[in-house]
């Protein structure tokens, strides 16, 4: 039963960490776009903004996604079901 505890410890300590992560990288998001949005139509006519807030919200998508658990390519559990794959093959 201890096992079981420390095994659902440590998956709800990662779950904590990729929110963390995700709540830390937002807060630098909502940070920094404004102050760059306000340099880009201070010094130029150019909207350059778009390139740093597009890239860097998809990164967060990619964050948000991970620490909610989907993952649209390898599918959902799919780590836990490769770890029980390789914890069942006697060569590995």
């Amino acid at each position: 039963m201890d096992n079981f505890n420390e095994n659902k410890y440590l998956k709800a300590k990662k779950k904590v960490d990729k929110l963390k992560s995700f709540y830390s990288s937002l807060l630098a998001y909502c940070i920094v776009i404004p102050l760059l949005a306000y340099l880009n139509f201070r010094t130029t006519s150019y909207p350059w903004i778009i390139f740093p807030a597009v890239g860097w919200g998809i990164g967060l998508m990619g964050l948000w996604f991970c620490a909610q658990g989907y993952n649209p390519i390898l599918g959902k559990d799919w780590e836990e079901r490769k770890i029980k794959e390789f914890m069942d093959n006697r060569e590995f």
